[in-house]
């Protein structure tokens, strides 16, 4: 019976696969990927010369995936509409930003204002807008699909097709298998989306992104090693009479210790909404940490409490973001396609934006992809370097090059990192004559863990359920789901299968029971367990595992958390 099973699998995985021929694949069906299907398309009506461009994305629909602050820079969407408002990119009524405050926490109940003067000017939001960015991504798919662009949302690019030192495109995953790795009666075969030139645009850690720049070395470029954060995220409505449309507020400090990077923002957004987040970098020290109670413990100071009392949590969500900045951008072209917006790592920390590089990224990429393929009758252009021309000459570049000290410097502590981030961003403004590094070369954020021997756990206050809630309550806010018959696709690395019992369990105390903002990962008996139905696909923990022995794969398309306002 198990030989009949193996072998119907090895049949029905092994059959040939149907494919469609595209002139540009792009994967990642976000701000950047959308961007540059967009700008493909408008220089086919412009120059004549026809373009046929296919997205792939592993949502359920377009923006499904998509979570963000979001105070949102315009610059680079009016460079693909000028007239972005008129045509309700930012909905019917934007809500355009008011009031900046800077706010240090020095403990549970106190806090220092930061005089505005002092504030780095990246983090000034003066011509800015508070957005929901999985709703600006609806919008942008909209736009794409109206010029021509072929969306496929509820599809996993799965695998990436490289055929003598080229990337040829991708395959979506295979559907319709067990988690006992048995073909079920719905099983099908995955589809090959074959593209001259393919765009890797799928958000920090991305899988197919990281399998890219293993390949072709395109992390040897990067002046250090990249680093991570974890964002979480609640969106809340609140009584209008307490509603401040405009308003933002940053924070640093408490909870966190003065060694630990991260620091929250909440945004009052139109009709009566409070976006919420808390950002924690994973190279934290303390395995006992835990974004999310940090996340919880935060709500309790009156600075934060007094903006969600009378209110009701309505969302949540959490995503890994790039936080290396300019030091850690790799090469970001190879034989048959490039990387684009935070698949590169374009986040500028300082500013706490990234959409707008994004998008630009995206423009650069479709810019660079046209020229390429106009030149196909004369002599086929093998790596489209022009794109890596293109982002160097770009604002994007200056902008990140003018900051790249600001996150780094925070290596030095909350104190020293904010002396270092206040002098580079207000005084020398990019022209100090040195460039620090976060990570020596090679060390990653999971080194940075300590054993637990050398660290103490941290008591979190219970959840109350009306500011506070336990984790499981708030996942289903995600509308995160899952088929639980499918393989897994959050798995044991091969070469590491001892390592969650005998080194993260009895050396560093489990630290994944902790970090994931989903509860996937638990210990029973001194044995793991994966609850991989309850993935928010944030990344964490193909980053932060100790020696990262967790490989972050696709689920089947259409699963994973449901964003409709994040």
């Amino acid at each position: 019976m198990m030989l009949n099973r193996n072998l119907r699998r090895l049949l029905s995985t092994s059959a040939a696969r149907e494919a469609m021929e595209y002139d540009v694949v792009v994967v990642g069906a976000g701000p950047a990927g959308l961007s540059s299907a967009i700008k493909l398309k408008q220089l086919e009506q412009a120059q004549g010369r026809e373009v046929s461009v296919c997205v792939v994305e592993k949502g359920s629909e377009v923006g499904a995936h998509v979570l963000s602050g979001n105070v949102f820079n315009p610059r680079a969407i009016k460079e693909l509409f000028p007239d972005f408002l008129e045509r309700g990119a930012l909905g019917e009524e934007p809500t355009e930003a008011a009031h900046d405050e800077f706010r240090l926490l020095t403990n549970d109940k106190s806090a220092i204002s930061v005089p505005n003067v002092f504030i780095p000017p990246p983090m000034h939001n003066e011509g800015n807008y508070i957005i929901s960015l999985s709703q600006l991504t609806r919008w942008l798919g909209e736009q794409a699909e109206e010029l021509g662009v072929e969306i496929y949302p509820g599809f996993s690019a799965d695998e990436v097709l490289i055929e003598e030192g080229r990337v040829r495109g991708v395959a979506t995953k295979d559907m319709g298998i067990s988690k006992k790795g048995e073909i079920k009666d719905s099983f099908e075969r995955g589809m090959e989306l074959r593209g001259k030139y393919t765009i890797f645009s799928e958000g920090c850690r991305g899988s197919c992104s990281e399998r890219v720049m293993d390949e072709f070395n395109l992390r040897d470029a990067a002046q250090d090693q990249q680093s991570y954060g974890l964002g979480l995220k609640e969106v809340w409505e609140i009584p209008e009479e307490n509603h401040k449309p405009g308003y933002i507020q940053h924070t640093a400090g408490w909870p966190l210790d003065s060694n630990t990077y991260g620091g929250s923002f909440l945004y009052h957004m139109k009709p009566n909404l409070v976006l919420l987040g808390y950002v924690v970098g994973l190279d934290y020290q303390n395995p006992y940490l835990s974004p999310y109670q940090e996340f919880q413990r935060l709500k309790l100071h009156p600075d934060i409490k007094k903006h969600l009392e009378g209110g009701e949590c309505i969302s949540y969500g959490a995503r890994t973001l790039n936080e290396g900045g300019y030091q850690a951008i790799p090469k970001l072209t190879f034989p048959g396609g490039l990387l684009a917006g935070c698949s590169a790592g374009f986040l500028n920390v300082a500013a706490i934006k990234g959409s707008h590089t994004a998008i630009k990224s995206g423009i650069e990429a479709g810019e660079a992809l046209y020229a390429a393929l106009e030149k196909e009758g004369d002599e086929e252009v093998a790596e489209p370097t022009e794109y890596q021309d293109r982002m160097q000459k770009s604002w994007v570049w200056d902008e990140l090059y003018k900051t790249r000290n600001f996150a780094a410097g925070f290596k030095y502590g909350l104190y020293g990192g904010t002396l270092i981030a206040g002098v580079t961003s207000i005084v020398t403004r990019g022209a100090e004559p040195f460039t620090l590094t976060k990570h020596a070369k090679g060390h990653r954020d999971c080194d940075a863990t300590k054993p637990k021997k050398d660290c103490q756990p941290i008591d979190y206050p219970k959840p109350d359920g009306v500011l506070t809630f336990d984790l499981l309550t708030n996942l289903q806010r995600s509308g995160t789901y899952h088929d639980d018959d499918q393989e897994a696709h959050l798995r044991v690395k091969e070469d590491k299968k001892e390592y969650p019992e005998k080194l993260s369990l009895e050396i560093y105390d489990g630290p994944e029971q902790r970090f994931c903002p989903a509860k996937v990962y638990e210990y029973v008996d001194d044995k793991l367990v994966i609850n991989a139905q309850n993935c928010l696909h944030c990344k964490a923990c193909s980053i932060k595992t100790p020696d990262q022995y967790i490989n972050w794969t696709v689920p089947e398309g259409g699963g994973g958390p449901n964003y409709n306002n994040m």
